[in-house]
């Protein structure tokens, strides 16, 4: 579910939003852009994000 509401989201931003910091993991910054990618790609960084940012409100 969140994997879904994440990438709908990533789909509505505009081009320049997607470079801007979504989450901040073991003291290293992701943006829209790199999020994307991991989460895509059901990495384990991909979780740890998706879960970061839910805990944001973000999604």
């Amino acid at each position: 579910m969140s994997k879904e509401k994440f990438l709908k989201a990533y789909a509505n931003l505009p081009e320049p939003e997607r470079e801007q910091v979504i989450a901040v993991i073991d003291d290293k910054t992701y943006s829209w852009n790199v999020a994307y990618e991991e989460i895509s790609n059901d990495t384990k960084l991909g979780e740890k994000i998706l879960k970061k940012i839910k805990a944001l409100g973000l999604i």
